[in-house]
């Protein structure tokens, strides 16, 4: 009996917990080397992930979003995705190490089997229900690896503060660099939600003839649009960078990751 996309997954999960311990080596030795070995963990649990991801499309012949399960692997594989490509150039080599944990995490819960539950009829089988899921997981997608960035700038500013010579001598990029990428990703994210929740009305309008209802999962969505919107005119507006916007970050993308599941669940509309 060959493998089924859950299996390829749990390979992925596990070379992804492999990752995270060799990262606490890295964070150890204070990131003054290079992390081939690290990234190559990740590369391959990678792999598997993309495996996992198009099993279960081609299983669906649909894009593989239709339940808790499949919108965690999403998510989680876009985050790899834009960490693999980042990892390209040595210099930015060492964000796996701080992507490692998250990975595992995520990876972790998205194996709770009652997450991974199919109702009586496919919930996302019309193509435009399936792209506007998938920009809005790729939203979320941009915004965890913004929120990685952040931890990464966070780490370096507080060696700088306390004057740690493994800030100088490391070989993470320097913190006007990581800075200007966590705005380039939060920027990324907020236009892929915005596109994503311009859908709503239309499709809310095809499923149940109102162009919107107070939905616990459609308030929640805008009230996240609205956080990062207050991230957005703190960065530039406001010219409030650096170490608040870190924490801005931070903080936003723990309230996604924490409260999505609950509001998913709580929903009529995702869950008729």
């Amino acid at each position: 009996m060959g493998f089924v996309d859950r299996d390829y997954f749990k390979l992925a999960v596990a070379l992804y917990g492999l990752s995270a311990i060799y990262s606490l080596l890295v964070w150890r030795r204070g990131f003054r080397e290079d992390n081939r070995t690290n990234y190559a963990l990740l590369l391959i649990a990678f792999l598997f992930h993309t495996v996992a991801m198009f099993k279960r499309g081609f299983s669906l012949e649909r894009c593989p979003v239709n339940n808790l399960y499949e919108a965690t692997t999403f998510v989680e594989w876009t985050i790899a995705a834009a960490c693999m490509a980042a990892s390209a150039w040595p210099r930015l080599r060492f964000l796996g190490a701080f992507a490692a944990p998250f990975l595992l995490g995520i990876g972790v819960f998205a194996l709770v089997p009652a997450l991974d539950v199919h109702g009586p009829k496919p919930q996302f089988v019309h193509g435009w229900v399936s792209l506007h899921a998938a920009l809005i997981l790729l939203a979320y997608g941009a915004f965890g690896l913004g929120s990685v960035a952040a931890l990464m700038y966070l780490t370096q500013e507080r060696d700088l503060k306390l004057r740690k010579m493994r800030a100088f001598f490391s070989r993470m990029p320097s913190i006007q660099r990581l800075e200007k990428v966590m705005s380039m990703l939060l920027v990324a994210g907020f236009g892929l939600l915005t596109a994503g929740l311009m859908m709503s009305p239309w499709l809310m309008k095809q499923k149940l003839g109102v162009y919107f209802q107070a939905d616990p999962k459609i308030i929640w969505s805008l009230l996240v649009w609205c956080l990062y919107l207050g991230l957005l005119a703190m960065r530039w507006p406001l010219a409030l960078g650096g170490r608040r916007l870190a924490w801005g970050v931070v903080a936003s993308f723990s309230f996604v990751l924490l409260t999505f599941w609950g509001f998913n669940l709580l929903s009529a509309v995702h869950h008729p």
